[in-house]
């Protein structure tokens, strides 16, 4: 373990010859300190958002808050859609969905976004997939001890490879994973105060400036490669295997008469079905009671447990309860 506690020494072995430098880090831990204006920074930000693609990596636009600098498209149509829209629409504004590695596509981005001073690198995408260890320091709690005991556990170690520094203090460990495998996002679910960035997240990309100051590569990990992500590591990201459980019971025929609309629902009706015997569960008083087996009935239709539960909850406030 070196300084930073949770990873060897990033140097070079003596007698191993030298990795090769890649500027966009460099050019990030050149700036990564410089005072700018907003316009200063979203030039910087651009930039390394670039060379960033320059490597295989997708990025988008963020603003200072680190949240995509682009709204959706979608935030003031009517009623919650049956599928969805990741970027089908073709507009931007679809969060991480809209992060690629196409310079004309990247500066379209930019130019649609110029309050933007930051910029995130997609995980889960080809070729590096790559994994995000945040090791956070707002939890109170020793995020670096709790990975390094973790190691001693499973019998892993952190490999050499990136690692970014945050404003806050904390690390970002980037790894790479298998192509046939997604690891899922998930926050304090490893250990309190470490979080996961997989497929559908994002990491903040070194040269960022947000509201609490600037994101850089660690000193001695700017020439190296994302590494793999040791594999008694990676067990531990992925989520245990799912066996459906059986729908809960329901009471009364209207309550089983709703649930099966929502089995009889084909694709292109699933989302407005749910939506509608919600609000009719929650008008006739078995809204809460019901709420289980409409969601399991919306599963077993193709509906993510997500998007079936987001669903409900918005026919609870339309009908003025609290879901």
């Amino acid at each position: 373990m070196n300084r930073y506690g949770t990873f060897p020494a990033n140097q070079p072995r003596t007698g191993a010859p030298p990795r090769p430098a890649l500027p966009f880090f460099e050019r990030t831990y050149e700036h990564g300190v410089m005072a700018t204006t907003d316009r200063q920074a979203t030039t910087l930000a651009l930039a390394h958002a670039l060379s960033a693609a320059e490597r295989g990596l997708a990025v988008l636009p963020l603003s200072r808050t680190k949240l995509p600098a682009l709204r959706s498209p979608h935030r003031d149509e009517p009623g919650p859609p049956d599928r969805p829209c990741h970027g089908e629409c073709g507009r931007f504004g679809h969060g991480v969905y809209d992060a690629s590695t196409d310079p004309v596509r990247i500066r379209a981005l930019f130019a649609a976004a110029p309050w933007a001073t930051g910029y995130g690198i997609a995980c889960g995408l080809p070729p590096y997939h790559l994994i995000g260890v945040d090791l956070d320091t707002k939890s109170g709690t020793d995020s670096s001890a709790a990975l390094r005991e973790l190691a001693l556990r499973h019998l892993f170690t952190i490999p050499e490879t990136v690692v970014v520094l945050t404003p806050s203090g904390g690390r970002h460990l980037w790894l790479t994973g298998p192509p046939d495998l997604v690891v899922p996002n998930s926050a304090g679910r490893l250990a309190p105060g470490i979080d996961i960035r997989g497929a559908g997240g994002y990491l903040v990309g070194p040269g960022s400036r947000t509201d609490h100051g600037v994101y850089t590569a660690a000193p001695g990990t700017a020439r190296l490669a994302p590494a793999p992500c040791p594999p008694s590591l990676l067990r531990l990201l992925l989520p245990p295997p799912h066996t459906p459980a059986p729908a809960p019971p329901v009471s009364g025929d209207h309550g089983r008469g709703l649930v099966q609309f929502v089995l009889s629902a084909h694709e292109g009706q699933r989302n407005t079905r749910l939506f509608w015997a919600a609000c009719r569960a929650y008008e006739n008083g078995i809204g809460p009671a019901l709420a289980a087996p409409l969601t399991e009935a919306a599963l077993h239709t193709g509906l993510s447990e997500r998007e079936a539960r987001a669903t409900i909850a918005s026919a609870a406030r339309m009908t003025g309860h609290r879901p």
